[in-house]
């Protein structure tokens, strides 16, 4: 019996994975800041369900949440990081303000809630962590500078992690999904800059038009999703990154086609900035 720890699990592809984990008949640990609506969510579970508050932005919290896990289960085999807050603006129109609060859930409390389930991990031996980054993890676009930026770093915690913790056992994985039927677009998880500026209504603006057009249209299946991420996690190698759906997979083989034209048609004056041999 496998026991998930889940961050962000009233909604969206947390509540999806405890579904699928309880279903299965695996023991999870359920955390959001409204732990009720899990236990809403989640009925009929009562004996491998325990639904946690976290807000991830607390690290006490998040110490307590594991301190809770482990006395009720005794150990915690995968954590999913799947907490998370979105902003929609161009970088001069993103406040400092702004700013901080999606680094703080996407950055920081991934980080907090990551060095809380650790010495867990490594006492045992063994573990998985699944950190939910985006194909704006990989590839970014005008009006998503701020949110990529948050999930280009996921990656890059991911992809250190893997080297930094393999020796006790544990693997790590980042999962990049496109577009999908969550919540992500509505405003409780979408959050736009409060400024915006005429000059980038080409831009940031048809992103904002593209998000209110797409909001639960897109072709994304979170339940699949999360079959999908159950099935990777019970592999025996977890790869180090995971795109879900076509949309992902298109931008991200668009993205390495680019980077590698680039390498190529500048690698001359890439190759002249070391000291000369000899």
């Amino acid at each position: 019996m496998t026991t998930w720890f889940i961050t962000g699990a009233s909604r969206g592809f947390g509540l999806e994975i405890a579904r699928q984990a309880l279903e299965r008949g695996d023991d999870v640990v359920a955390t959001a800041r409204d732990p009720q609506a899990v236990e809403k969510a989640l009925p009929g579970f009562a004996e491998q369900l325990l639904a946690v508050a976290l807000d991830v932005t607390d690290e006490q919290q998040a110490r307590d949440a594991v301190e809770a896990a482990t006395a009720r289960f005794g150990g915690i085999d995968v954590l999913v990081n799947n907490a998370g807050r979105g902003l929609l603006g161009a970088v001069e129109e993103a406040a400092d303000a702004e700013v901080r609060a999606v680094f703080d859930t996407n950055v920081f409390g991934l980080l907090a809630v990551t060095r809380a389930v650790l010495p867990v991990m490594r006492a045992q031996g063994s573990g998985r962590i699944v950190n939910m980054s985006s194909v704006g993890g990989f590839v970014s676009w005008p009006g998503w500078g701020v949110y990529c930026a948050t999930k280009f770093a996921v990656e890059a915690i991911t992809e250190s992690l893997r080297f930094e913790v393999g020796p006790f056992g544990v693997q790590a994985i980042a999962v990049e999904p496109g577009p999908f039927r969550t919540d992500f677009l509505d405003p409780s998880s979408l959050h736009r800059t409060a400024k915006e500026i005429e000059g980038y209504g080409d831009s940031a603006g048809a992103m904002r038009s593209w998000a209110d057009g797409t909001n639960h249209a897109q072709d994304g299946d979170p339940v699949k999703a999360a079959t999908a991420i159950l099935a990777v996690v019970d592999t025996e190698a977890m790869p180090a990154r995971l795109a879900l759906g076509a949309a992902a997979v298109a931008d991200i083989e668009a993205k390495l086609r680019s980077a590698r034209f680039e390498l190529d048609t500048w690698r001359e004056i890439s190759l002249t900035t070391d000291y000369a041999a000899g």
